[in-house]
């Protein structure tokens, strides 16, 4: 197994532990607490995380994640690039800008959908992690 599918599987297991830290805890969490609270914290959640760690490990290993794909682990670096990626991108981000621009009352629906996606996301960055250590 060469760095890059090493470093890739690594970076896929991160997010894998990030998403599954958010579905079994943070949002349980913030589902305790009263809708404007909890859209508050949701709000300077989606606000830090966007740190320069993070962007390392979520967006550099797209980039990983597409070399190997060029090199033949096409669905481990798929189930990333898919399913962590792409699925942020197209569904989980669009989410939260609307959390940002509307009132409490979007709280209830934000809540199931994010989190369900979230379950998506975590699932698809672990099989990622399996299926790249595997060489697949």
């Amino acid at each position: 197994m060469g760095t890059i599918t090493l470093i890739a599987a690594a970076a896929s297991g991160l997010m894998a532990g990030l998403f599954f830290a958010f579905s079994t805890a943070v949002m349980p969490g913030l589902a305790d607490l009263p809708a404007a609270d909890a859209r508050a914290a949701m709000r300077r959640i989606n606000v830090r995380i966007q740190n320069p760690v993070f962007l390392l490990v979520f967006a550099g290993n797209v980039i990983l994640c597409g070399i190997e794909v060029f090199q033949g682990r096409i669905a481990g670096g798929l189930l990333y690039l898919v399913g962590s990626f792409l699925l942020t991108m197209v569904v989980n981000v669009p989410m939260n800008n609307r959390l940002e621009r509307t009132d409490d009352a979007y709280w209830p629906e934000y809540l199931r959908r994010w989190t369900i996606w979230n379950h998506v996301r975590g699932i698809a960055c672990l099989a990622s992690t399996i299926t790249l250590l595997l060489g697949l």
